[in-house]
């Protein structure tokens, strides 16, 4: 825990500080980091959230069919990929994809002495490894959500379009008139704070590697067990805090 933290302060020092002291990050790196995190892994996000939109949508229309309430469809597929399943799926494919791969990359690197090798050079490992993937997630997670709720609807609009027979202008009308800009923004908060815990912690158990290739293996693992269940807590206590306030 103690690592982890002294983890983030150093991200906070060569993200908010050194760039004024002289000691820029690499640009190049960030953007290659963001095609790998986040470019890569778009397409297995939109058929998650496409998958998600039509579930949604099939489900609602056959409850709300039978109470004749088939025109609040749209507002069901829209406020639950805005608020919730949106960001949340999104994040779970990026860490199972992407976080698992910084953990067992920076791993590999740990183990076969290239990052000691970086320091004996005098240069910073998080400053030159931890702050383009960090960077790229923190980036690349919010657009990839904004992505996914679009797509999500869209997989909702072949359900209420070919199933029960929605007008595709009653329909967008119906999923931007319910889903308010505030609904947009909390998903956008949680996609923020689940792409901050997702790269520090990969980051993190990727930099703490022991053992060869079975601890690789065994801290790719931890990763992204303890990436998810910190995402899933989080997400409860944001849900809270937007519900209550």
């Amino acid at each position: 825990m103690k690592d982890y933290f002294q983890l983030c302060s150093s991200i906070f020092y060569w993200l908010l500080v050194a760039p004024f002291r002289g000691q820029m990050f690499s640009v190049s790196d960030t953007l290659r980091q963001m095609v790998r995190i986040g470019v890569q892994a778009l397409p297995m996000a939109c058929l998650t959230a496409f998958s998600v939109g039509l579930t949604l949508a099939m489900q609602a229309a056959r409850e709300m069919g039978r109470l004749g309430a088939d025109a609040y469809v749209p507002d069901l597929v829209s406020l639950t990929l805005l608020r919730e399943l949106g960001p949340m799926l999104i994040a779970v494919i990026v860490i199972g994809r992407s976080g698992s791969a910084v953990t067992a990359e920076l791993g590999t690197m740990k183990v076969s002495e290239e990052i000691e090798a970086l320091s004996i050079m005098a240069i910073n490992p998080v400053r030159f490894l931890v702050i383009p993937r960090f960077i790229a997630m923190m980036v690349m997670l919010p657009v990839m959500t904004i992505i996914g709720n679009y797509v999500g609807m869209f997989g909702g609009w072949t359900i209420c379009h070919f199933t029960i027979d929605m007008d595709t202008a009653v329909y967008i009308f119906r999923c931007f008139d319910r889903g308010a800009p505030l609904d947009l923004f909390s998903g956008l908060i949680k996609s923020v704070v689940f792409a901050w815990l997702a790269i520090t912690i990969a980051c993190h158990f990727g930099l703490t590697v022991e053992g060869g290739a079975e601890g690789v293996g065994r801290c790719t693992t931890n990763s992204v067990v303890y990436s998810l269940l910190s995402m899933l807590i989080a997400n409860a206590l944001l849900t809270a805090l937007f519900f209550f306030s």
